[in-house]
């Protein structure tokens, strides 16, 4: 598959969220609980999500993945008990968008971090995949998650 790379600037985007450390065989348990608990902080504000569900890796290490998961919001909202008000910084990202079950997308990985390097940037280390549609109505080929690379500032 062909990925298409591009560096795109990004403001701050308040969002709510839920960070952990968990072995990736209960990530997808992990997301359900927190993206409910977000659901009910929203519920509560009476607020709608600003965009798609997304989760932040700072480590890969997938026995003690080290996670935020989020979701976009309009403003700074008030958060309760493991969920609290976060923010996707400000600042100049890579980004692709890869189409398929997300255990393929290590390919779009490769790809997004050979454009990063091509191009004379160097990524923070921390990887954002948005969500772009959703699992439980979009059968597995046609899932697309946007991986996002926050770059280091020159």
């Amino acid at each position: 598959m062909t990925y298409q790379c591009e560096i795109k600037d990004q403001t701050a985007q308040p969002t709510l969220a839920v960070r952990m450390t968990v072995a990736v065989q209960d990530l997808p348990a992990a997301l359900g609980a927190s993206y409910g608990a977000i659901g009910q902080c929203l519920a509560m504000a009476l607020e709608a999500p600003a965009g798609a569900p997304f989760v932040a890796y700072y480590s890969m290490d997938m026995q003690a993945l080290d996670v935020e998961i989020g979701i976009p919001v309009a403003r700074p909202l008030p958060g309760k008990d493991d969920v609290y008000a976060g923010e996707i910084p400000a600042g100049k990202y890579a980004a692709c968008r890869h189409t398929g079950p997300y255990d393929t997308i290590e390919p779009a990985y490769t790809a997004l971090t050979q454009f990063v390097i091509e191009n004379g940037y160097e990524a923070t280390g921390v990887a954002y995949e948005v969500y772009l549609n959703d699992p439980s109505h979009t059968p597995p080929e046609a899932l697309m998650t946007q991986i996002l690379f926050p770059l280091k500032a020159a």
